[in-house]
């Protein structure tokens, strides 16, 4: 595992094959990164499936309104919800998509994003200057590389849990 040296700004999700560290960046994305940490605090991102997951692109996760059902119908739904939480206001920033970085998902609408993120398998530069970029994989990306594929996967790779590391 990565050292930690921001405890309060790193989170740890784990996976079936490990734990993935992402050093998340409030000074790129404040917002962003408030909110994901009240998430995870609030364990609204445990046992949530990773509900579209594009080979050579990115895996997609954090619906926590649809992302945590176990049968098909919610499944299908997966990146339709949200959170209870307000929608927040775009945070663009020059940082590229590249390998690893973690960034907020939304809809067309640039000020949509709330719960879900997606992280990059490799670099996808035409996303530049379109979507938050919150966060870097500072170690694990080997489990990120793991997930199973699909839009939805038929049996989607789960968030077993999410933490701030200072929590831990």
């Amino acid at each position: 595992m990565a050292d930690i040296t921001d405890p309060e700004n790193t989170l740890i999700i784990t996976l079936k094959d490990g734990d993935v560290v992402i050093e998340m960046l409030p000074d790129v994305a404040p917002k962003h990164v408030e909110q994901i940490k009240a998430l995870a605090r609030g364990g609204e991102y445990d046992n949530v499936a990773f509900h579209r997951v594009i080979e050579g692109f990115m895996a997609q996760t954090g619906d926590v309104a649809n992302g945590d059902m176990e049968d098909d119908f919610n499944i299908r739904r997966a990146g339709t919800g949200g959170s209870s939480r307000p929608n927040l206001p775009a945070e663009f920033s020059k940082l590229p998509f590249d390998r690893g970085v973690v960034g907020m998902a939304r809809s067309q609408n640039p000020n949509s994003g709330n719960s879900q993120f997606f992280i990059m398998f490799r670099e996808g530069h035409f996303l530049n200057g379109q979507y938050t970029v919150w966060g870097r994989v500072v170690s694990g990306m080997e489990h990120v590389d793991a997930i199973t594929r699909g839009e939805p996967p038929a049996s989607p790779d789960r968030m077993i849990s999410v933490k701030v590391a200072a929590d831990s």
